[in-house]
């Protein structure tokens, strides 16, 4: 009875090997790096507006925030700076834009927990092309159109 238990529990998070291979490489990095990093959340709209938010991780907790936003014109050679803002220890979460405040422990929960939830009415994706660490989690609903991914995409994750 149990056996059958937790092969359901299983076929509810797609990507679940993955994952876990995933957060091995998140956890040796952990260690090595001494849980001092910086990671890079990007976004991207067909409007051709995207977002980058830098955070910032010592010993575990987030102590800094940056924030660009820009704009590419029609040819996609010209971008225009439409936001950029900062935040330290003091300041964090003072603007309402961006990444959420969130070290890269929450991010996998929020993977494992969330993004990645078996959906039949949605499309689920996971890469993990930060040498082995996440880089996509998330899902889009299969009737959506236009910005539809609800998750995470992480561009880079560098030690401190």
């Amino acid at each position: 009875m149990l056996i059958v238990s937790l092969f359901g529990a299983c076929k509810k998070v797609e990507y679940q090997d993955d994952l876990s291979r995933s957060k091995e490489f998140y956890i040796a990095f952990k260690a090595a790096s001494d849980n001092s990093y910086k990671y890079v959340v990007t976004t991207n709209s067909w409007t051709r507006y995207r977002t980058e938010t830098t955070l910032t991780i010592q010993k575990g907790k987030v102590v800094a925030r940056s924030f660009v936003a820009v704009q590419s014109a029609d040819t996609g050679y010209a971008i225009v700076f439409m936001k950029e803002w900062a935040e330290d220890a003091g300041s964090l979460g003072s603007h309402t834009e961006g990444a959420a405040l969130q070290t890269l422990d929450e991010v996998y929960e929020l993977a494992a927990k969330e993004w990645l939830k078996k959906r039949d009415n949605a499309y689920v994706y996971f890469e993990a092309k930060n040498d082995g660490m996440i880089s996509t989690a998330g899902y889009a609903e299969k009737n959506c159109a236009d910005d539809c991914f609800n998750g995470i995409e992480i561009s880079s994750i560098k030690k401190l």
